[in-house]
Formats: structure tokens, C-alpha cells, sequence
């Protein structure tokens, strides 16, 4: 499939500051594809998220310098407005996004502030439902709801837009085991529909499990980029761009410390490589 997401050489920096937050990034992402983009704190990852949602410079003043397009639109240029039902982005605490008193209302909110039909604000309510399986959260107030069920709601409300490309800014930073679960089932569902997912997140454990692709960033531009078993096959790399590993990975790193040749896996499901498992 044909790229949704276009940056080329991108830069951009804040109004007053003289450091640019994000400098010379490439990237491209296929429509399907989910790609996270990894990196400690600081290195450019929300500001690049704000860039593809349309917030820099139309919203949060900044220079921008660079090529941005986002399922065909130039995102620098035309702003936030052209991006309605475009992308939906996702921020990391689901307080900002939950805001009404019921469910229902949070899912509806969306399509009526596009004008959209009662029968169209119903379907796109029912859709998001089974893609989610809220059907046990519809009546209940979101202020009742757990930490990973308001994430829940949070992408709900933002897909009843039915945008083609989700942001999700790390999304799982406020979330327990269970919660993350609930997030990842999410994704992997939401792939199956064919949206175009970038996921910014520090905690990659989860994360691998679905992504297509990992990008690792650091002072504002992309260092690393491949298939999560090629990125952290990169061993000095990961551990100098101070990118933590999944866990089974660092189980391998250690081995090969002491000379045992192991192969690197990503994912729990391949820990019988590393004779800690069951195939």
C-alpha cells in the first residue's frame, strides 16, 4: 500500500526557544503500518506527534521548517482544519479527553461537532463499540471507569471521527498491566480495520507486539529505524541511545555478556529461543 504519513527533513522549534526540538527527520508510513517511535524523555517525540496532528505552528506558534503530508494534505500549510477527520490524536493521560458524564455522550461528541446525522452519529457509535467491545461500558460515567478503560474511551471518542491516521502519545504511561492489555487488544484490532497507527512510547514491551516498524529518537531526530528484531539486534546502539530493550531482550544481552551466542527476540512468544520457554 501507498504511503499516509510523508516528513522529510522536518525541523521545528518553539516560539521564544533558540534549540530546535525536532531536526532533519525522515519518515514514512504506509497506510496499515504501525510504526512507535521510541526515546527518552525530551527528544522530539510529542512535538513531532503535534506537528502531524496540525497543532505546530497553527495552534502552538513555532517555526517549521520541512515537508509534512498526512494522507495527501500538507499539514505545515493547511493546519489543524484540514486534518478533521484526518488523524486523531490520542494524548497520554486520558483526563484531557474524557470530559463529559457518560459514555455515550464522550463517543457522540466527535461526529456532532462535525454536523454529522443522528443515523451516522448512531452507526459510528455502534462500530467503535464492537471494534472495542465497550458494550459493558456504554451506561457507566467515564469518571467510574479505570485507568486503561478511560484510555479506552479516549481512542473510542477520537475514532468515532473515523480518521485514517490515530496518534497515540504514549499511551500506556498512566496504566497498570491489565490496562496496557486492553490498549494492545485495541491496536491490534484497529490494525485489522486498516488505520494507519505511530504510537510515541517509552515502554516497549507492549508495544512490540504490534508494531510493524520501530523508530528510536534522541536529540530531535530519528537515530534508529527497522523492524523491532532488527532494532534491537543493534545492541551498543540501544544501549547508547539509552533506549531500554523489552525484557526478553535484555535476557539476551546479558547471556551474550557471558559468551553464550543467543539469538535477540522481541517478543514473549519467541522466549523459547533463548531456552526460557516452550515453542
Amino acid at each position: 500500500m501507498g504511503p499516509s504519513v510523508v516528513v522529510r527533513n522536518l525541523s521545528a522549534k518553539y516560539i521564544g526557544s533558540d534549540t530546535w526540538t525536532v531536526r532533519a527527520v525522515d519518515l514514512q508510513v504506509n497506510k496499515g503500518e504501525m510504526v512507535v517511535i521510541m526515546g527518552p524523555s525530551g527528544c522530539g517525540k510529542t512535538t513531532l506527534f503535534r506537528i502531524l496532528a496540525g497543532l505546530v505552528p497553527s495552534l502552538i506558534p513555532g517555526t517549521v521548517e520541512g515537508e509534512v503530508t498526512v494522507e495527501g494534505v500538507d499539514v505545515v500549510r493547511a493546519g489543524y482544519k484540514q486534518l478533521v477527520g484526518v488523524v486523531g490524536l490520542v494524548y497520554q493521560n486520558p483526563e484531557m479527553q474524557v470530559i463529559t458524564r457518560s459514555v455515550i455522550e464522550e463517543l457522540a461528541m466527535g461526529p456532532e461537532n462535525l454536523g454529522l446525522s443522528r443515523e451516522e452519529i448512531q452507526k459510528r457509535i455502534d462500530w467503535v463499540t464492537h471494534v472495542l467491545n465497550l458494550y459493558d461500558l456504554l451506561d457507566k460515567d467515564p469518571q467510574s471507569l479505570s485507568g486503561g478503560e478511560k484510555q479506552l474511551i479516549a481512542i473510542a471518542s477520537v475514532l468515532t471521527i473515523k480518521p485514517k491516521v490515530l496518534l497515540l502519545d504514549e499511551p500506556t504511561s498512566m496504566l497498570d498491566h491489565r490496562g496496557t492489555r486492553l490498549v494492545l487488544e485495541a491496536i491490534n484490532q484497529l490494525k485489522k480495520e486498516g488505520l494507519t497507527i505511530l504510537v510515541a512510547e517509552h515502554r516497549v514491551e507492549w508495544a512490540v507486539e504490534a508494531a510493524d516498524r520501530v523508530a528510536v529518537m534522541g536529540r530531535g531526530t530519528i537515530l534508529l529505524e527497522g523492524k523491532p528484531e532488527e532494532v534491537f539486534s543493534r545492541v551498543e546502539d540501544i544501549q547508547r541511545y539509552g533506549v531500554r530493550p523489552p525484557g526478553i531482550a535484555e535476557v539476551a544481552y546479558e547471556l551474550r555478556k557471558k559468551g553464550i551466542d543467543v539469538p535477540i527476540p522481541v517478543k514473549l512468544e519467541d522466549s523459547w529461543k533463548l531456552g526460557v520457554g516452550s515453542k
